[in-house]
């Protein structure tokens, strides 16, 4: 709804003044911005038409203003938005943003949780486990086992000496494990 005043004082320097409203009344706030911009500055004194906002801080303020003498322009500066105009924001409208923020971060997570999965086998493997197994010989592989009392027979005994390193099984060097357990006689296979 358009409103006519007569514009009280203007401040050039820091481009804002007051209108006196035709009906009377307190006199309205007017910043530069909601004047056209065709290059002119107001003058104290002349009729203004003008819309009833409400300025950053919440008060009463006059935008969409026009010059009486100058004519309504075809275009105005920005005006403000209609929640501007009121003085409130819509709690619909910061909602619908919030909604949009959490379902980003939700696909951001489930992505990086997605590559994270592909990643952790491969570091999830304790050394032991990323260590190729040896093939079967005989029935026999190596285990880990070095020791005489882990060993079940003689030919085990003979399998471990020969293939696996670190064993402990031949005390006096003479190519027979275990010749007090397993190995009795130096003729057994």
């Amino acid at each position: 709804m358009a409103l006519t005043g007569k514009l009280r004082s203007w401040n050039d320097e820091r481009g804002f003044g007051f209108i006196a409203p035709r009906d009377g009344g307190r006199e309205l706030f007017v910043h530069i911005s909601a004047l056209p911009r065709d290059g002119s500055r107001p003058t104290v004194g002349e009729t203004v038409t003008y819309e009833l906002g409400r300025g950053k801080d919440g008060r009463p303020q006059a935008v969409n203003v026009y010059r009486e003498a100058l004519g309504r322009p075809s275009t105005y500066p920005r005006s403000p938005s209609r929640s501007t105009a009121v003085g409130r924001r819509s709690p619909i409208g910061a909602l619908i943003g919030f909604v949009i923020v959490v379902v980003i971060g939700a696909y951001g997570y489930s992505q990086y949780q997605r590559h994270a999965a592909r990643l952790a086998p491969a570091a999830a493997l304790p050394a032991a486990e990323a260590v190729i197994a040896e093939p079967v010989v005989g029935g026999y592989r190596c285990d880990g086992r070095t020791h005489c009392s882990q060993m079940t027979s003689c030919s085990e005994a003979k399998f471990f000496l020969k293939n696996c390193p670190g064993t402990q099984m031949d005390g006096n060097h003479a190519g027979v494990p275990c010749e007090q357990q397993w190995c009795t006689s130096f003729l057994s296979k």
